[in-house]
C-alpha cells in the first residue's frame, strides 16, 4: 500500500551514478534544542516519513551561544552542545541500521575568531608570522600602514582605543602559565617576547630585597634571560621556528613552577599585574599597559576601523571570521581530519559545501575531498564506488540566470537554490507583471528597476562594509599598473574607482580562473567582457583605459617584457578578485537589494532574479530536462535555513500576482486605517512607503491559517516586529546595523504593534483576516503542488526541519525556532492509520482540515516513500514535459517520468485563486471546463492516482491526442503523482 514502508531499506541506493545518492534529505539544525540523543530518537520518524537521509548542519565545534554552527573554532571536535563523538556515532550507526544516510554540512572557507578556544588563531595573536598557524588564516602582514606591519588589526573595542583603555577596559592577567590582557569575554595573550618587560618590573619594584644570589630572584632572571633570546616573531627559519616555540614553552613552566614555589615572586607578580593596568582618573598610569600592547603582534581598535583597515580577509563583512588557506594540503588535511575519519568509517555517507564560491579553487577542492574520500575509506577497509565522483557532494552555489554549473568540479549539483526560484516562479502569474509593478510604484514612488537598485546596493557594500578589502585590493593592482609603461600612469585612486565599478557590475557572482591557467574560460570570458562592457556604460566619465587595463588582467593577457614573477603576481590578483566577487554580490543582492525593492517580495529570494517575473511552463521543463541528463542528482530545495521567507509564506504572495485589483484596493485601505500609527523621525515619516509595502506583503504571507489566542497573537507580533528590524536595517537606507537608528526602529516597531493591535485597530485586522484567507487557500494549493514537484522533478528532494507543515517562517533567526517533533510524529502515525481504514474519507477530511496542515504532511510522506521504493528509477528515468488542453491549460502544468515501459505522471494546478472553494482546498465543481493534460502517443491509457487509490483512464477525442481531464485528476486531491496501471 501507498505509503508503507519498504521491506528493504532503499534510502541511500547504488545507482550508476557512482556515489550512494540519497532518496531525499531532511535539514536538520543540531542546536541547544536538539543534540545526538534527541536526534536518535527521530530516526524512525525520518524512515517513516520517507527520507534518505538526514543532511545536518555543521556540528563541529563552534563560538559559544552559536545559533546555527557556522562560527567553528575547531574543526576536529564536536560541538559539546551536540554531544560526545561517541553519541554522533550512535546516532550515524542508527540512521545506516534503518538504512538512511547521514549528509554533513561543512564549513572550509572561514573560522570564528571571537571565541578563546580558537587554538589557532591564539597562537596566531601570540607568535605572529612565527606562528605553527599563520598561514592557515589569509593575513596582509605588509599593508601600507607602517604601524601594522607584521601585525593583525583586530577591531573588537566598543569605543576608540584611548577611552577603552583608561576606562580600565583592558586588563592583564597571569592564568593558565600564561600573560593574557582580557577585554570582558575576549582573552588575547602575550607574546612571550614581551614578558622581560613584566618580569623586570617586577625585579626592580619588589624583589629588590632579595639577595643577588637568592634562588628565586636567580630563576626569575634566569627566565628574563631565556626570554629575551628568543628569535624574533618576523624569523622564518624552520629552525629557528621550533627554537622558539620550545623556549616559550620552557619559560613558561618554569615561571608557573616559580610562582608556585615562592610566595615573594608570586606576590611580585600580582603587584605588576596591578600596576600595568592602571588607575581610572590617572592617564599616564596606563602608559606601562599601553607599551605592552605595542609589542604584541596584534594591534586592538575600535570595530569601526575594520572598513576600511582591517588586513586578515574576512568571510564577507564579519570581522569575526576570518578567511583560511584551505588551498594549501596541510590546512586542507587539518580542516577536514575528522569528516574523513567520519565517511572513511561510513558514518556520513555525503558533504554539503558551505559557500564554495569563497574557495580559491574549487574544482581543486572538490577533486581534493573525493580523493580524501578514497583514502579515509581504504585506510578503514571500506570499499569506494567507482568513478570520479565516489561521495555524494552538494555545493551551495548560486547560480545566475543563465548560468551552468562548471561540468568539471566532482560535484553532484548544488544545493537548490535554482530549482527553488525555478519551482516558485511558476505559480506566479506572469501577465500581471507590469500591473503589480505599477502597484508598487503608486504606493511607494519607487520605481523597481532591479537591475540599477542591485548596482546601488554593490557600491553600498564597496563604500562601506567591504572598503577594507577593495582597499587592498586596489593596492595590489596598484602595483601591478606599475609593472609596464602603458599603466604606470595609472593612479591608485583612479585603478580602485575602476575596480568598484567593475566589480559592481559583474553580472555573477564570481569566475572560475584557477592556478596555472593560461587561457580563460569561454563562460569566465562572457562575464567578464559583459562587467568591463556594463562599467564603461554606467561611467562614461572614467577614462576607458582602466576599464581596459583590468580587463587584461582578468582576461590573462600579459604585455610581453614581464618575467614569471611578475606574471605570477599578476594571477595572484586575479584570484584575489574572484574571491571578493562572490561576497560582495552575495551582500549586495541578498542583504541589500532584496530588502530595497518588493514588487512580489516573493521573487527576492537566495538565488533569485526579481527581474524575470515568474517562470514560463516551456523554462522550466527546458531546466529539468538538462537536469535529467547532466545533474540528476542535485539537490531540490524549497527552504533553506538562508532562505529569506518560508516556502508557504512565498506560496501566499505568488497570488497576489493574480489579485491585482484587489491587491491595490486592500493596499489604499490600510494605509488610510494605519496611518494613525506613524511616526516622524527627523522630518521623515516612519515606516516610509516602501517599507510599509513590505509589512503588508510579510504580514499576510505568514498569517496564521487558523485563529490564535492572544498569547499565540502577541508571539506573532513580536516575530514580525524583529523581521522588520531586520529587513530595514538590511537594507541600509533609513537604518543600518553599523549604524542603527534606534528612534527609526522604535517607530517601526510602534506602526506593527498599532497596526496589529485587536482593540486599538480591530478594524483593519479584521480585514486583514478576511483578505488572507482566499489567498491562504490558494497558496496551500500552490505549496502541494511545488511540494510534488520537488519531489518528482530531476534530483534529491531536501526539506528544511519542520516543512512537512505548513512553513509560515521568516528569515532567520525566525526559521532556526525549534520545531515540535512530537506532534509531527502524532499526526503521522494518525494520518497514516485513517488511510487504512477509509482513505476517501480522509482525503476529504483533509482538504476541509487544511489549516492544520495534516494534507500536506499526507501528500509528503506518501510521495517519498513511493520516491524511495522507485529511487533507482526516479534517479535515472527520462523526464517528458506535458502539454495541457482547454480553457484551463495555463493553469495546469505536468511532466512525465519514464524509463522503458515504466511511467510516473505528476500533474499539478497553478494560479488557482479563481479555483478554489470557498472552504477547503479543494476546486469548485465545473471549473476546469473540460481542460486537461495530453499524453504522449506511447503512453498508457490506464493510470492509477497513488493520493486516492483511485483508477484513472485516458479519454480521446476524434483527431486530439488521449487526455486525462483535470476534473478526474483532481476530484478527490488537489494535485496528482500518477502511475501506469498496466506496468
Amino acid at each position: 500500500m501507498l505509503g508503507e514502508r519498504p521491506e528493504v531499506a532503499t534510502g541511500i541506493p547504488q545507482t550508476n551514478l557512482d556515489a550512494q545518492i540519497p532518496a531525499a534529505t531532511y535539514r536538520l539544525q543540531f542546536s541547544g534544542h536538539v543534540n545526538f540523543r534527541e536526534a536518535l530518537d527521530l530516526v524512525g520518524y525520518f524512515d517513516e516519513l520517507g527520507i534518505g537521509a538526514v543532511y545536518a548542519s555543521p556540528l563541529f565545534k563552534a563560538r559559544r551561544d552559536s545559533s546555527h554552527g557556522y562560527d567553528v573554532v575547531d574543526h576536529n571536535t564536536i560541538h559539546p552542545e551536540f554531544g560526545t563523538e561517541d553519541e554522533f556515532r550512535q546516532f550515524a550507526e542508527a540512521l545506516r541500521a534503518a538504512g538512511l544516510g547521514l549528509v554533513l554540512d561543512v564549513v572550509p572557507n572561514h573560522m570564528a575568531i571571537d571565541d578563546n578556544t580558537n587554538l589557532w588563531w591564539q597562537d596566531v595573536l601570540e607568535n605572529g608570522r612565527g606562528s605553527r598557524y599563520a598561514k592557515f588564516f589569509d593575513i596582509d602582514w605588509d599593508p601600507p600602514q607602517e604601524e601594522l606591519k607584521d601585525k593583525i588589526l583586530v577591531p573588537v573595542l566598543g569605543e576608540q582605543y584611548g577611552k577603552v583603555l583608561e576606562n580600565e577596559e583592558l586588563k592583564l592577567v597571569y592564568a593558565g602559565q600564561r600573560f593574557w590582557v582580557d577585554y570582558y569575554a575576549r582573552r588575547f595573550p602575550v607574546t612571550p617576547g614581551a614578558w622581560p618587560r613584566m618580569l623586570k618590573f617586577a625585579l626592580v619594584e619588589y624583589l629588590g630585597h632579595l639577595a643577588p644570589h637568592d634562588p628565586a630572584r636567580m630563576e626569575l632572571e634566569s627566565i628574563v634571560t631565556e626570554l629575551e633570546r628568543l628569535p624574533p616573531r618576523s624569523e622564518r627559519d624552520p629552525e629557528k621556528l621550533h627554537e622558539r616555540q620550545r623556549e616559550s614553552e620552557v619559560a613558561r613552566r618554569r615561571l608557573a613552577a616559580l610562582m608556585q614555589e615562592s610566595e615573594a615572586v608570586r606576590t611580585a607578580i600580582d603587584a605588576t599585574i596591578r600596576q600595568f593596568n592602571g588607575h581610572r582618573g590617572d592617564a599616564r598610569s596606563f602608559d606601562r599597559l599601553e607599551a605592552l600592547l605595542a609589542e604584541q603582534t596584534y594591534r586592538l581598535s575600535y570595530w569601526r576601523v575594520a572598513s576600511d583597515e582591517i588586513n586578515y580577509r574576512r568571510f564577507f563583512d564579519i570581522n569575526e571570521l576570518a578567511a583560511v588557506h584551505v588551498e594549501d594540503p596541510e590546512v586542507f588535511a587539518q580542516v577536514h581530519a575528522m569528516t574523513l575519519r567520519f565517511l572513511g568509517r561510513g558514518w556520513v555517507t555525503g558533504l554539503r559545501i558551505d559557500h564554495v564560491d569563497g574557495l580559491l579553487d574549487p574544482q581543486q577542492y572538490l577533486t581534493s575531498l573525493q580523493e580524501g574520500f578514497r583514502a579515509a575509506s581504504a585506510e578503514h577497509g571500506r570499499p569506494v564506488p567507482d568513478g570520479p565522483k565516489p561521495l555524494y557532494i552538494v555545493v551551495e552555489k548560486i547560480l545566475g540566470y543563465d548560468e551552468k554549473l562548471r561540468s568539471t568540479w566532482a560535484t553532484h549539483g548544488t544545493t537548490g537554490y535554482d530549482f527553488l526560484n525555478l519551482a516558485c516562479g511558476l505559480f506566479v502569474d506572469r501577465y500581471s507583471a507590469k500591473r503589480i509593478k505599477d502597484i508598487y510604484t503608486q504606493f511607494t514612488d519607487v520605481q523597481p528597476r532591479f537591475n540599477d537598485i542591485f548596482y546601488e546596493s554593490k557600491k553600498t557594500i564597496l563604500g562601506i562594509s567591504m572598503s577594507s578589502e577593495l582597499h587592498m585590493l586596489s593596492r595590489r593592482l596598484n602595483r601591478l599598473s606599475e609593472q609596464h609603461r602603458w599603466s604606470r600612469d595609472f593612479t591608485e585612486a583612479s585603478l580602485r574607482r575602476a575596480l568598484a565599478e567593475l566589480i559592481a557590475c559583474f553580472p555573477v557572482y564570481r569566475s572560475y580562473v584557477q592556478p596555472g591557467d593560461k587561457v580563460v574560460r569561454d563562460e569566465d570570458r562572457q562575464w567578464i567582457v559583459a562587467a568591463v562592457r556594463m562599467a564603461k556604460r554606467r561611467n562614461p566619465a572614467i577614462n576607458k583605459s582602466l576599464f581596459d587595463f583590468i580587463a587584461s588582467l582578468l582576461l590573462l593577457e600579459d604585455p610581453d617584457g614581464l618575467n614569471d614573477a611578475q606574471r605570477q603576481e599578476r594571477r595572484e590578483f586575479v584570484l584575489r578578485c574572484q574571491q571578493m566577487t562572490g561576497p560582495v554580490t552575495a551582500k549586495g543582492l541578498e542583504d541589500t537589494a532584496f530588502y530595497r525593492a518588493y514588487p512580489l517580495a516573493s521573487l527576492n529570494e537566495v538565488g533569485g532574479e526579481p527581474g524575470h517575473f515568474g517562470t514560463p511552463p516551456d523554462e522550466f521543463h527546458r531546466r529539468m530536462t538538462e537536469q535529467a541528463a547532466l545533474w540528476p542528482a542535485a539537490m531540490l530545495a524549497s527552504a533553506t535555513h538562508d532562505t529569506k521567507r518560508g516556502e508557504d509564506v512565498r506560496a501566499r504572495i505568488n497570488v497576489l500576482s493574480e489579485l491585482p485589483d484587489a491587491w491595490e484596493k486592500a493596499l489604499a485601505r490600510w494605509r488610510t486605517l494605519n496611518r494613525v500609527f506613524k511616526s516622524q523621525v527627523e522630518g521623515e515619516e516612519a515606516p516610509n512607503a516602501n517599507e510599509e509595502f513590505l509589512f503588508y506583503q510579510t504580514v499576510l504571507g505568514c498569517w496564521p491559517p487558523a485563529t490564535t489566542d492572544d498569547a499565540e497573537h502577541a508571539e506573532f507580533v513580536d516575530r514580525l516586529v524583529a523581521y522588520m528590524h531586520k529587513a530595514t536595517r538590511e537594507a541600509k537606507l533609513n537604518t543600518s546595523w553599523v549604524n542603527p537608528d534606534e528612534d527609526y526602529g522604535q517607530a517601526i516597531e510602534n506602526f506593527i504593534r498599532g497596526a496589529l493591535d485587536r482593540q486599538r485597530n480591530g478594524a483593519f485586522v479584521s480585514e486583514l483576516t478576511e483578505f488572507v484567507a482566499p489567498i491562504a487557500r490558494a497558496g496551500a494549493c500552490n505549496s502541494l503542488a511545488q511540494t510534488l514537484l520537488k519531489i518528482c522533478a530531476p534530483g534529491v528532494p531536501d526539506f528544511y526541519q519542520g516543512t512537512e507543515l505548513w512553513d509560515l517562517n521568516l528569515v532567520d533567526p525566525d526559521n532556526r525556532r525549534p520545531v515540535d517533533f512530537e506532534r509531527r510524529r502524532q499526526l503521522l502515525r494518525s494520518v497514516r492509520e485513517e488511510a487504512q481504514r477509509d482513505r476517501k474519507a480522509l482525503l476529504a477530511e483533509l482538504t476541509r482540515s487544511w489549516p492544520d496542515g495534516r494534507i500536506k504532511l499526507f501528500m509528503t510522506q506518501a510521495a517519498l516513500q513511493f520516491r524511495r521504493q522507485n529511487i533507482g528509477f526516479m534517479i535515472t528515468s527520462d523526464y517528458l514535459p506535458l502539454s495541457a488542453l482547454g480553457e484551463r491549460k495555463d493553469q495546469l502544468f505536468g511532466f512525465a517520468r519514464r524509463q522503458g515501459e515504466r511511467w510516473v505522471l505528476v500533474i499539478v494546478p497553478r494560479c488557482v485563486a479563481s479555483l478554489v472553494g470557498d472552504d477547503q482546498i479543494g476546486f469548485r465543481p465545473q471549473v476546469w471546463q473540460s481542460s486537461g493534460i495530453a499524453l504522449p502517443e506511447d503512453a498508457p491509457s490506464r493510470w492509477q492516482n497513488l493520493f486516492s487509490g483511485e483508477g484513472l483512464v485516458a479519454r480521446a477525442a476524434g483527431d486530439q491526442p488521449a487526455m486525462l481531464a483535470a476534473e478526474d485528476l483532481f476530484q478527490a486531491f488537489p494535485v496528482a503523482l500518477l502511475t501506469n496501471a498496466e506496468r
